[in-house]
């Protein structure tokens, strides 16, 4: 029996009789198979490629028509227009990106982190029901009494005294008309929206930093949500006045540190202009209270003879530093380590001239200092260095 000549396998789906050419009929099996030539083969390669990649794109192209008879022939309503789909697509593709990020294991540690952190808080606040918002109701009764004619800083029933300006008490007064569950609602939702606001600008900005924070202020912001005290709004407002004029940043800042003192440390992170209008509103603020003094010895009277807990919720005012640290990271290094030798030598420096100055001409020394102190406070002041 003669045995059959097998086909001939192909060669990344081109049929070798495409590459080699047909079979020479005079040739018997047994015989070799004459060398090919290299160009003919890459040119008949090169032909196969092209009818097959002409076969599929033809082949696209019917069930491209197809589909668009399909949808040609739908009703009018379960059409989708042109702008819809291009929307359509750009929600795909940032949906695709926001999956991408999620495979970052230190991304994925912060949302489980920070999402911890705010179950933990909202447990917390829940948890505490009728008795939150102590602070905030002293606050509101305050308003309440002064409009009926009464004592805010001796108040009957279960209210705490009120123990601010007694020139601050007309700005309570219009949130304290408001019932007492629409009041607290409308208080503690106003602080968590800034709150809200300020972490996702931290955020974007040095996400690991912005949950380490967090975590480490955790406390002292669940208890300011908690009791409503006006640490975490002023907080926020110290926040917002460096993304502010000067005219805005200065009043901000004033009508802080006006109703506590710990504001008034922020001082240095506002632009200097702001700093300046902060120390005039803070000169009007003082008018007032020369002009409420009765009224202002009967506060000081309150407030240092209430008695208070250890203030942890203090702390909330760190986060009022957040948008001056981000924006400028050098700004701590002086506690490094690495950076002690050259503030030792630069401040070795400033005394050796200072004391050099001092040998050649005593008299003329205190007349160039407070020269220097002057122009330094005018600069920090933003009135120029001259």
């Amino acid at each position: 029996m003669i045995p059959q000549a097998q086909p001939e396998e192909a060669i990344d789906g081109v049929p070798a009789d495409v590459l080699t050419g047909p079979r020479d009929a005079n040739r018997s099996d047994g015989d070799a198979a004459p060398p090919a030539d290299p160009v003919a083969v890459r040119d008949r390669f090169t032909e196969a490629s092209r009818r097959t990649r002409a076969s599929v794109s033809a082949r696209l192209e019917q069930a491209s028509q197809r589909v668009s008879e399909r949808v040609a022939n739908l009703p009018a309503a379960a059409k989708v227009d042109r702008p819809t789909r291009r929307r359509a697509g750009v929600f795909r593709r940032a949906l695709r990106r926001e999956t991408a990020r999620l495979r970052d294991p230190k991304r994925l540690f912060i949302i489980v982190l920070l999402g911890f952190l705010a179950g933990f808080m909202l447990a917390c606040l829940i948890a505490r029901g009728e008795p939150a918002g102590a602070d905030a109701r002293a606050y509101w009764a305050a308003g309440r009494l002064w409009v009926n004619g009464g004592d805010p800083y001796h108040p009957t029933g279960p209210f705490m005294p009120y123990v601010y300006s007694p020139w601050m008490l007309p700005i309570f007064v219009p949130w304290s008309l408001l019932p007492w569950d629409v009041a607290w609602f409308t208080w503690r939702g106003a602080t968590v929206i800034g709150l809200l606001w300020s972490i996702h600008w931290a955020y974007t900005r040095r996400p690991v930093t912005t949950a380490i924070l967090l975590t480490l202020l955790a406390f002292p912001i669940a208890a300011n949500l908690d009791t409503g005290n006006i640490n975490l709004p002023l907080a926020l407002l110290l926040f917002g006045s460096q993304f502010v004029g000067p005219v805005g940043a200065g009043l901000l800042w004033a009508m802080a540190t006006t109703v506590k003192w710990v504001p008034a440390l922020f001082l240095p992170l506002l632009s200097p202009r702001g700093r300046l209008w902060g120390m005039i509103w803070l000169v009007i603020a003082a008018v007032l209270t020369v002009f409420t003094l009765p009224a202002t010895l009967v506060q000081l009277q309150v407030l240092f003879g209430f008695p208070r807990p250890p203030r942890v919720d203090y702390f909330v005012f760190v986060w009022a530093a957040v948008p001056w640290m981000w924006r400028n990271p050098s700004a701590f290094r002086f506690l490094m380590p690495q950076a002690w030798p050259g503030i030792a030598r630069t401040g070795r420096a400033a005394v050796s001239r200072w004391r050099e100055h001092w040998q050649r001409s005593p008299e003329r020394t205190g007349d160039v200092f407070r020269r220097v102190m002057r122009a330094r406070v005018r600069t920090f002041l933003g009135l120029g260095g001259a």
